[in-house]
């Protein structure tokens, strides 16, 4: 079939128009805060071999890994007991495509008329704000996978449109908020619903060989371009090392080391140098580092092109089986997938900076700032989950901004007004931590301030990064300030660890002030 450019890009905003509805679906009908006001939560379209054609401006270390779980449904169901229209299957499991274990994805199968194979698949993905384990939140300090949380295989939620009734009274009896993650798993299907309608009207306006022929020309034209950008890099190897501060059981200073070479218009990125995996929740799945792989590369591209399976086609990503970064099962992983992939990320634009120095950004904050607080008010459980914002890194065009979330994290703060209205919380402080920007030819942005008061007793985790070292600066640019964690009880502060996990008495303050971004250039100087 001829591919006329006009109905490639018809075909490239349909694809990612359907992602993009699922995604507002989801929000609009979510429960918990931390999906309808964060809107932690990414869609995506795939084709009959479980490749992804689009996906909306979600969370890019969801989508970078989400392929392998359509693909682990397709492997593990869809050859045991096939796909029929309505089915839906349910699966979080770190090590069967998935990143950690709060992110629970939902697959659904697309058929066309007459058809009784998939001939697309759409999905979701949704951190809920608990899924059972140790600590309220499943956000852990933790050291094997079991302690997180309750661990779902690629399951068949949803049998021809009928919930399996059993195997949701299983999921929900354990885990601390069952009418939440109840409304929030209704979120989710009606997400599938939603795009199954759309690809169908698709499939039935312009016939099914045509959408899967523009399918596979999206890719193709994604992976064209994705080649241009490699080329622009310089031939030759590069490499980077840079460390996570500790994974909260004792190990400290834990390296990602990445040699990256350019060859034409291919690259290789090799992290087997990288440290072995450890006792704590950093440990990232090979998911997560294919993620960053693909956000970075994507990044490269100057057009507008589609985040797809194209995208990774010149690129071959080079791991080590237990290592840091391809951590084996049953690795604790809970916070591989939110502080891990952002280190990685400014590990690959670290190595890229040593090619391409005015072209690559400072490091941005290099954290999540993940808080979980969670406890009895009004005589029912609740768990509070948010990530928290921090400075870009400034670069060769501009200062980097201030209390955003970057690089793996496409999340909003959550309002203090939805805070306080669904929680036992005071919030005393929300605003920019000034000063905190390293400084530079273009500065970093800075950091930001959330000081909470806990109005009833409560357990609080948080996993962060970026509080030993603060974030590198390019080119002569200062490194951005690391961040802090403070308890207050009775009036008395007490600085935290970057990882800890601590009972908190009603009245006590939780502040977290997260890292400034590096600064690009010599400050007062030239770029």
């Amino acid at each position: 079939m001829q591919i006329s450019p006009i109905l490639l890009e018809v075909f490239k905003n349909r694809f990612s128009s359907i992602a993009e509805e699922m995604g507002v679906t989801l929000t609009q009908t979510a429960f918990s805060p931390n999906i309808k006001e964060r809107q932690d939560l990414s869609c995506a379209v795939f084709d009959e071999h479980g490749d992804m054609i689009a996906q909306a401006a979600h969370i890019p270390v969801h989508l970078g890994s989400m392929p392998l779980s359509v693909k682990s449904a397709m492997e593990t169901v869809g050859k045991t007991e096939g796909f029929a229209p309505g089915d839906m299957v349910m699966l979080n499991d770190p090590f069967k495509g998935g990143t950690h274990l709060p992110d629970i994805t939902i697959v659904a199968p697309v058929f066309a008329k007459g058809m009784d194979t998939p001939a697309f698949y759409v999905a979701n993905r949704a951190h809920h704000a608990d899924v059972g384990g140790m600590a309220s939140g499943s956000m852990p300090l933790s050291s094997s996978l079991f302690q997180e949380g309750l661990i779902i295989p690629p399951v068949k939620i949803i049998k021809q449109g009928t919930t399996d009734a059993g195997l949701m009274r299983l999921v929900l009896n354990n885990v601390r908020t069952p009418s939440e993650r109840e409304g929030d798993f209704s979120a989710q299907f009606m997400a599938n619903v939603t795009g199954v309608r759309r690809m169908t009207e698709c499939i039935e306006k312009y016939g099914l060989e045509t959408c899967q022929a523009y399918a596979g020309a999206l890719m193709d034209y994604s992976e064209r371009i994705t080649r241009l950008g490699i080329a622009a890099v310089p031939d030759g190897t590069y490499t980077f090392r840079d460390f996570l501060d500790g994974d909260g059981m004792g190990t400290t200073d834990i390296a990602i080391h990445l040699s990256m070479t350019i060859n034409g218009d291919t690259a290789q990125l090799d992290f087997s140098d990288s440290d072995d995996q450890v006792q704590g929740s950093v440990n990232g799945v090979r998911a997560i580092t294919l993620s960053a792989v693909l956000y970075v590369f994507r990044s490269l591209a100057e057009r507008d092109i589609p985040a797809n399976a194209g995208c990774m086609r010149p690129i071959e990503v080079v791991t080590r089986p237990g290592s840091i970064v391809d951590a084996r099962f049953p690795a604790a992983v809970a916070g591989g997938n939110v502080e891990t992939s952002q280190r990685l990320v400014d590990v690959i634009l670290g190595a890229l900076a040593q090619a391409m120095p005015d072209a690559m950004p400072a490091a941005s904050q290099g954290t999540m700032n993940n808080l979980t607080i969670g406890g009895e008010w009004r005589g029912a459980p609740f768990a509070y989950y948010e990530t928290l914002a921090g400075g870009m890194g400034g670069s060769r065009d501009a200062d980097g901004e201030s209390a955003v979330h970057s690089h793996m994290t496409n999340t909003l703060n959550t309002p203090v007004e939805a805070l306080e209205y669904a929680y036992p919380f005071r919030v005393h402080t929300y605003a920019v931590r000034r000063g905190t920007g390293g400084d530079g030819f273009h500065a970093g942005g800075d950091g930001m301030i959330r000081d909470i008061e806990l109005l009833t007793d409560c357990e609080i985790t948080v996993l962060s990064e970026r509080r030993k070292r603060g974030p590198f600066g390019i080119a002569g640019g200062e490194s951005g300030q690391p961040g802090r964690n403070v308890l207050t009880h009775n009036g008395v502060e007490e600085i935290l660890p970057g990882k800890f996990h601590r009972t908190a008495q009603q009245g006590d303050h939780i502040r977290l002030e997260t890292p400034g971004g590096g600064g690009f250039g010599k400050p007062n100087g030239t770029e």
